[in-house]
């Protein structure tokens, strides 16, 4: 077997580098062709002369002209269009996605529209887009593989099943860093603590979604897109030690549910060689080790962002872009010490109730209610902070 060129945007962030220590385990199944970051531009330059790549990418047009000025023998591309230049550029076919935010949106349509494979990690396009972005799936003819645990874990279980024979999907969620706090533990919760996730390394921005169990109401909306399922057939547990990823309940009463330790490093390896499996050095799960698995429902009175989630998925037009973009700007605020824990899902619901939504068929409006959303959350922001 020939391998296959891979592109890693978002190369320096969690996933990337995961991705990157994968692609090397695995030999010669891949070459890494390009890789793109946002501002890391010392680490983008150490991993290019790892993997024996020049061409590179860079969102931030400062950190772009630090590279440039460091390494002339590099071929830098910058700004948000120098992602979508790299992806036109450099002939590739496997495109991994692992950028936080919207910004993964644009890219990402680019990939699919080349008919190319995409490993993706990025929530947000399938939140706020999610229609468009499975419909030029569909019409190029491009293959959509999840790298989030939860989302390749339904993937892996739906393999020969037949849709109809699906019940629902429980999706699993570890509980986060505050499952045991009260409300008012919860508005006194800091960036830091925040940012401590006790299973997961990850991103900031996906790191405080998972302890407001937003991050959990966002893979609702990947699993009602990538598999058409209807978002009230799509059910949350609290499953404390993450080893059971997530589950599909099958019409017999049968569940089949994938297991293993929790690392990102196997989901990632699944995407990459779909539907070869390799094997591989990873911890292996001890049952009799674990010794037991606990679970419990979600509590969305504490939690209230998982019960805003699943209002704007059953919403749908642009509300869902309007829930992403303003979930942006909240966790931002937060994490800038301008907006308290518990304020976010309150700056969440005000957004959403001031908007006049439009239909989600059309790109244009998509982008045109995430342009609104955010003025809308920043002008809320000291309103909404003062109340808690």
């Amino acid at each position: 077997m020939g391998h296959d060129r891979i592109i890693v945007l978002g190369a320096t962030g969690s996933i990337g580098c995961q991705t990157l220590d994968i692609v090397r385990q695995l030999g010669d199944r891949f070459e890494v062709v390009g890789l793109a970051a946002s501002s890391n531009w010392q680490r983008l330059a150490e991993y290019a002369d790892r993997a024996h790549t020049k061409e590179v990418a860079l969102t931030s047009e400062q950190a772009a002209a630090k590279l440039r000025a460091a390494r002339q023998d590099l071929n830098v591309r910058s700004g948000p269009a120098g992602l979508v230049d790299l992806l036109q550029s450099v002939p590739a076919d496997v495109v991994v996605v692992a950028i936080a935010g919207l910004a993964a949106l644009d890219p990402l349509i680019d990939a699919l529209r080349r008919s190319l494979r995409v490993a993706f990690a990025s929530k947000e396009p399938l939140v706020a887009a999610g229609r468009v972005v499975m419909e030029t799936s569909r019409s190029h003819g491009a293959r959509l593989l999840p790298i989030d645990s939860e989302i390749s874990a339904v993937f892996q279980c739906l393999q020969g099943v037949p849709r109809e024979s699906v019940e629902k999907i429980l999706l699993t969620a570890s509980g986060g860093p505050f499952a045991g706090l009260s409300s008012e533990e919860l508005a006194r919760v800091t960036p830091e603590q925040a940012l401590a996730h006790p299973t997961w390394q990850m991103g900031p921005k996906v790191t405080v979604d998972s302890a407001s169990l937003m991050n959990k109401g966002f893979e609702v909306f990947e699993l009602r897109w990538l598999f058409d399922v209807p978002v009230d057939r799509i059910e949350v547990v609290i499953h404390y030690q993450s080893v059971i990823h997530s589950a599909v309940q099958l019409v017999d009463s049968s569940v089949l549910a994938q297991m293993s330790l929790p690392d990102m490093r196997a989901p990632i390896q699944y995407a990459l060689t779909y539907p070869e499996r390799r094997a591989n050095a990873l911890p292996r799960l001890d049952l009799s080790a674990l010794g037991q698995m606990t679970f419990a429902r979600p509590d969305t009175a504490r939690f209230p962002c998982l019960r805003i989630a699943y209002q704007a998925a059953r919403a749908g037009g642009t509300y869902p872009a309007v829930l992403n973009a303003a979930d942006e700007v909240a966790v931002a605020a937060f994490l800038e010490g301008r907006l308290g824990f518990t304020a976010v899902p309150a700056l969440l619901e005000a957004v959403l109730e001031a908007h006049d939504p439009k239909s989600d068929d059309c790109l244009d409006n998509v982008l045109a209610a995430d342009r609104w959303a955010r003025q809308a959350a920043e002008a809320k922001i000291g309103v909404i902070a003062g109340r808690f």
